[in-house]
């Protein structure tokens, strides 16, 4: 699914959160689950592959080897450019990753999508929605964030400025932004359960058909 309309004019930049530890999991890298043959890390960067990205970032930081080893026969066979960031802070938490993450960012990105490494069923489809979403918001809303029945999901949408007013504030990250200024989020309810599907537990990977090799 390609972009459409005015999103096409978009210029779209996509953070992949790959860091975590997996400690529910028993310390594994939930990015290289596979799915239909496929490590999930994969099936995103061909995804990704299908949009017009000016900048794609992937924070690696526990299993970073292996992340990186797969970053790098994947992008044997993909188009997008991908910048992988290590985060030597994971430990203290996913907020770091997305904090390091918006400090690396380098292009003129018109919106940015924070994207989970574990959630299987997000594709290109997923993200173009997102964005035709991002294209029809109101004043003053500058973040998309989709939302099934009250649960709220990802990947989430941030205009160049909402980053800039995060970036502005020390040690701010995404979601306590969005906590303090409810106004600027456009809530996107949707039914469509791919936004709160990811896999933190071994009963996640069998009901959705995921295997660890």
């Amino acid at each position: 699914m390609t972009l459409s309309g005015k999103s096409t004019n978009l210029k779209l930049a996509i953070v992949l959160l790959a860091a975590g530890e997996g400690s529910r999991m028993g310390s594994i890298p939930k990015a290289l689950l596979r799915q239909d043959g496929k490590s999930l890390l994969e099936t995103f960067c061909t995804s990704v592959d299908m949009l017009n990205t000016v900048e794609f970032l992937v924070v690696t930081g526990f299993h970073a080897q292996a992340i990186e080893a797969e970053l790098k026969r994947v992008g044997k066979t993909t188009n997008a450019a991908i910048t992988v960031i290590y985060n030597s802070k994971s430990a203290q938490g996913q907020g770091s990753s997305v904090r390091l993450a918006l400090e690396s960012l380098q292009s003129q990105f018109d919106v940015l999508a924070v994207c989970l490494s574990d959630q299987p069923h997000i594709t290109d489809k997923e993200l173009v929605v997102l964005l035709e979403q991002f294209v029809d918001r109101k004043d003053p809303e500058e973040i998309v964030m989709p939302q099934v029945n009250g649960q709220r999901g990802n990947p989430v949408l941030f205009s160049r400025k909402a980053v800039e007013a995060i970036l502005s504030m020390p040690n701010m990250v995404c979601r306590p932004y969005m906590d303090q200024h409810p106004d600027l989020v456009k809530i996107y309810e949707t039914d469509h359960a791919a936004f709160i599907l990811d896999v933190d537990t071994d009963a996640d990977m069998q009901k959705l058909g995921i295997t660890r090799s």
